[in-house]
């Protein structure tokens, strides 16, 4: 394991200076800041007529119209507890927005004291506000680490939507099936259990739960053609993973890891029967938060790729994987940018867009 370990290293430093070596026209690419803030922007997503919707984590939801830069500010937000990694975080317009104008939020709801939880609303999106709001989800498990929340939002097309809730840097219940922490959550639209979950009426198990031994998933993306899910979740030190989710899966975490405690022992072991192994994982860490399945029609060499925004590692990943979920290909992109990039969305314009934690929003063109 050792020596998987070390190629790991090796891996990740070779390919990191290969594609430094390259500039961005040579790599076939623009990089054009759309929007430069103040906050963190967690998360956006793409209305109909190409308006950017996207959060604040301070707690600001807003519109942005790319074409004008024009910037509106979105009532009725529901307060969020905004300290350490918590705040307003992933947003979702719905597939179906053209005909019921509805959106999903995730945020870290306070409880009291400095207690939170990870919740998710659906609303409707009215003349710049949200009405109808309605809680689909808020996590049983209360804490007061403001770590961790996971929150990001995907649909599967198929009325179904799934939710990544973090561990809370409470490790031990990531495993606990009567938590909601460290799980993959799996509702209907309107919030109700679909009767297929693996867990629905299993004794001493939450029935929302998907999968479960996360650490802190803040990536989800779906592929809708080969109708999987994707997942991407930050290790300690070491440790990130990418994993194909399966219905009710473990995938391990705290008892198997590749990552180390942040002051040098290990945790665990690598393996254990049961549980699941991630699709490629880093060491050291890149940390990724947003991930996306490129879908657009800009860049067909990318069609298919994922691609992971990387707070840590300062860089946009693309990772090339094949049918059968292996990754065969990684690539290191826009480190010359040193920043923590966030959110990564296939744009509505086929571009690729992405957001930073010192608040830009930018896409990635074709160069000209």
């Amino acid at each position: 394991m050792m020596m998987r370990q070390i190629f790991s290293v090796l891996y990740f430093v070779l390919i990191s200076l290969t594609v430094n070596a390259a500039d961005q026209k040579k790599a076939g690419f623009d990089y054009e800041v759309v929007i430069d803030r103040d906050d963190v922007i967690w998360g956006l997503d793409f209305l109909p007529d190409g308006r950017v919707l996207f959060s604040e984590r301070g707690g600001t939801l807003s519109i942005l119209d790319p074409k004008t830069k024009a910037l509106q500010k979105v009532a009725n937000v529901p307060a969020v507890a905004n300290r350490k990694q918590g705040g307003l975080l992933d947003v979702k317009v719905h597939p179906d927005f053209a005909k019921n104008a509805t959106v999903f939020i995730s945020y870290s709801e306070p409880k009291g004291d400095d207690d939170t939880t990870t919740s998710v609303i659906s609303a409707t999106l009215k003349n710049n506000s949200l009405e109808n709001i309605k809680k689909i989800f808020s996590a049983k498990d209360i804490a007061d680490t403001g770590m961790h929340f996971g929150s990001r939002i995907v649909f599967d097309g198929k009325g179904h939507v799934f939710i990544s809730v973090g561990e809370r840097n409470e490790r031990d219940r990531a495993q606990d099936l009567k938590r909601h922490t460290g799980k993959i959550i799996r509702l209907n639209e309107d919030g109700s259990v679909p009767a297929d979950n693996p867990f629905v009426g299993k004794k001493d198990a939450l029935p929302e739960i998907w999968s479960y031994g996360h650490r802190n998933p803040q990536g989800l993306a779906y592929d809708s053609e080969k109708e999987r899910l994707w997942e991407a979740e930050m290790g300690p030190r070491g440790g990130d993973e990418v994993n194909l989710v399966k219905k009710g899966a473990n995938y391990g975490w705290p008892v198997i890891t590749y990552g180390r405690e942040y002051y040098g022992p290990k945790i665990g072991t690598t393996h254990k029967e049961g549980m699941e192994q991630p699709a490629v994982y880093w060491v050291p860490s890149i940390s990724p938060s947003g991930l996306a399945l490129y879908t657009g029609d800009k860049f067909p060499q990318w069609k298919g790729n994922l691609f992971l925004a990387c707070l840590s590692g300062r860089e946009l990943r693309r990772v090339v994987v094949n049918d059968a979920g292996k990754v065969t290909h990684q690539e290191s992109l826009l480190k010359d940018k040193n920043t923590r990039f966030r959110a990564v969305r296939t744009g509505l314009d086929g571009n690729l867009w992405v957001t930073t934690d010192d608040g830009v929003i930018a896409k990635i063109t074709p160069s000209k």
